[in-house]
């Protein structure tokens, strides 16, 4: 019920199997995988998990060849599309192409001189497989480390147009491209500055952010500050955590701006002493049993008369605290039902679930897409 001012920058658009990228797409979250990738099974289970959270795309690392051929075989049993993650031997690039890769991310400080870099494009043109020229804060080339002394903007911006500059002169467009840095204001300068310089998508994340509270905290602040300046096409929460939580806490941000709604996005006061009723609890039993929703909603759960109100008049679904029975509210008008406050949690879900069955209902019947992106 609300709407986002955010005017995205113009980019080509790619393709990661079937999932678009740039070009006004919705934006792509991704994760990675942190199991052995030869240990086939963990990694598909994991994918799996993965792709339910709701993520459109993940990343494999493939660091060996024997890990190449196990690649192979969880291609076969990936649900979405994969992102194959390639340091030092650009062989093993050549290797999961020939497996049917989805994207080929490389890493310019050490993938290799331009001839190989050559044989990993002719690979991928000729599989119609797009890159990802993935420059880290972390592993610059050694030239322009000594050239810069420390990672800046420049220099990350410096190590991204290199390599961008063989694909043009290879004439392979089919490519996006990061700048990650672990410290928000490197990243996000130098995503500005790329921004400014090329026509393709942009990969976003701050990698190596840390655990899951500090790490989504930082994660937040700088893809919020590109975000919300129309920077950006795929992005990654780069965690010390359950990759399921990066694709959580990657739409919580997409959700947080208007971007990109997926599920309920719940209003709900810290509470204090004017609560009618205990809002945290109602609030986290409701998170846990509706996450199956993909059906974007707004949900304001308030538990006084104070803001709960005004809340719910701009909310699918709202609840305003009043003494023994609650104000409740559908799509901002007040509804003469009111709600028990000692059975709070099953009567909303009931009337959430019922939104849903009703937007799905007439979305249907109006032949749109509920859209979620």
């Amino acid at each position: 019920m609300h709407h986002n001012p955010i005017k995205r920058r113009p980019s080509r658009r790619i393709y990661v199997g079937n999932v678009p990228i740039g070009d006004g797409a919705p934006i792509a979250v991704q994760s990675m995988t942190n199991t052995e990738t030869t240990d086939v099974a963990a990694t598909v289970k994991q994918i799996q998990a993965i792709a339910n959270a709701g993520a459109d795309l993940v990343r494999v690392s493939v660091p060996t060849m024997d890990a190449a051929e196990a690649f192979k075989l969880i291609k076969q049993q990936s649900p979405i599309p994969l992102v194959a993650d390639i340091h030092f031997d650009y062989r093993i690039a050549l290797k999961v192409a020939e497996y049917g890769v989805d994207c080929l991310r490389i890493n310019p400080g050490n993938i290799g001189n331009e001839e190989r870099i050559r044989a990993v494009v002719d690979a991928a043109r000729d599989r119609g497989i797009p890159i990802r020229i993935g420059v880290n804060g972390g592993s610059l080339e050694k030239e322009i480390q000594e050239k810069y002394g420390e990672p800046t903007p420049a220099a990350l911006v410096e190590s991204a147009m290199r390599h961008v500059d063989i694909l043009d002169r290879l004439n392979f467009q089919d490519f996006k491209v990061s700048v990650k840095a672990s410290d928000v204001f490197l990243a996000v300068e130098s995503y500005r500055l790329l921004a400014k310089q090329i026509e393709q998508p942009l990969h976003l994340g701050i990698t190596e952010a840390g655990g899951l509270r500090s790490g989504s905290v930082k994660s937040s602040i700088g893809l919020g500050m590109l975000l919300a300046e129309g920077i950006g096409d795929t992005l990654r929460i780069s965690l010390a955590a359950d990759p399921v939580e990066e694709v959580k806490v990657g739409f919580d941000i997409l959700k947080s701006l208007r971007i990109r709604s997926r599920g309920i996005n719940f209003i709900a006061c810290p509470s204090c002493s004017r609560q009618e009723f205990d809002v945290i609890a109602t609030v986290n039993a409701l998170e846990q049993r509706l996450e199956d929703i993909t059906t974007p909603m707004d949900v304001s759960i308030i538990g006084c008369v104070v803001n709960g109100p005004g809340e719910a008049l701009i909310s699918h679904v709202g609840l305003a605290g009043a003494k023994n029975k609650s104000g409740f509210y559908l799509n901002g008008e007040r509804q003469k039902e009111r709600l028990d406050n000692n059975n709070l949690v099953d009567r909303l879900e009931q009337h959430i679930r019922s939104e849903v069955e009703r937007q799905q209902k007439r979305a249907a019947a109006e032949q749109i897409p509920v859209k979620q992106g």
